[in-house]
């Protein structure tokens, strides 16, 4: 199992790393155009082979794609991360042509691989990739839902004073502060619906809390984050490597699902050894829908701004 990543920044050696870890690929390619950093990243990663215990190779290498042939699956963090006071939409013009850069450049050396989208705003350079390549649409999967969703089970445990491991629950929608739909309906507390410890009011505090986790944590870091991204990327590429057909929200081109078309955003899917094995369609309420609605046009109002 040989994974490639691209962009040797904070998310991408965070997601690298994370994977090594986990000791379930062969090989992991770093890859970045900065000279020297995608290999030192590398290095310094090797180094701590033996400290955790893993056997995965790390290889970082400057814009020589051709290190990447026959990966299984390949992740696009590539891209220039939000400054304080930034939205995702606003990286667009230039993470576009980064994006549809580092697809082509992959898929040359790669033509099965399956491509996991990092880049912002995640869902419209997740549509981007589908417009300018011949992939199969379980092949390309917006990595946003996940990262949501981890997110909002931290502001659940917090409210509650609970353990994470006793909450489960689920953000749909555009990976955007407004676009998001944090499921506080279908949130359980060790199968007890959240709403029997909280309060209307608390509930919807976490969920604001939630939609704007990103920009919370780039307010106090001058950046964006790379924790919890870079380990919300490697849950993804677990469970496509291992064939785990595990659930997760994930930016997928919608036919139809969801009462939506011609888009991508987030909704729940199992992942396997093909990618996006299925698409999960679940029962909203009146609410969620409205508000899924509404994501779902700012999503295709920000895909209007491509020029593919």
């Amino acid at each position: 199992m040989k994974v490639t990543i691209v962009g040797a920044g904070a998310v991408g050696a965070s997601c690298a790393e994370y994977i090594a870890i986990k000791n379930f690929a062969s090989e992991v390619v770093l890859l970045d155009i900065k000279e020297g950093v995608a290999e030192g990243k590398a290095m310094d990663l090797m180094q701590c082979a033996s400290l955790n215990g893993f056997d995965t190779r790390i290889v970082g290498t400057t814009n020589d794609y051709s290190k990447t042939a026959g990966s299984d699956i390949a992740v696009i963090t590539s891209g220039i991360p939000r400054k304080p006071g930034m939205t995702r939409e606003e990286l667009i013009g230039i993470n576009a042509g980064i994006v549809k850069t580092v697809s082509s450049n992959l898929l040359e050396h790669s033509p099965n691989t399956i491509v996991i989208v990092v880049s912002n705003p995640m869902d419209t350079m997740t549509y981007l990739v589908h417009k300018t390549t011949n992939l199969p649409k379980n092949r390309i999967i917006g990595m946003g839902g996940a990262l949501d969703s981890a997110r909002f089970k931290y502001r659940l445990a917090e409210a509650m004073e609970s353990p994470i491991s006793d909450i489960d629950g689920m953000v749909i929608g555009g990976h955007s502060d407004t676009g998001m739909v944090p499921l506080t309906s279908h949130a359980t507390r060790n199968s007890i619906r959240v709403s029997e410890f909280l309060s209307e009011e608390r509930l919807q505090q976490v969920a604001e809390d939630t939609k704007v986790g990103g920009a919370t944590l780039t307010k106090l870091l001058g950046t964006s984050a790379w924790y919890a991204p870079g380990a919300a990327v490697s849950a993804l590429v677990q469970a496509i490597a291992c064939d785990q057909k595990k659930m997760f929200p994930c930016s997928s081109l919608l036919e139809g699902e969801y009462g939506l078309n011609d888009l991508c955003i987030g909704v729940p899917v199992l992942l396997g050894r093909n990618g996006i094995e299925q698409i999960v369609e679940i029962e909203l309420t009146e609410a969620e829908k409205a508000k899924m609605k509404e994501s779902a046009a700012g999503v295709s109002k920000t895909n209007g701004l491509l020029e593919v």
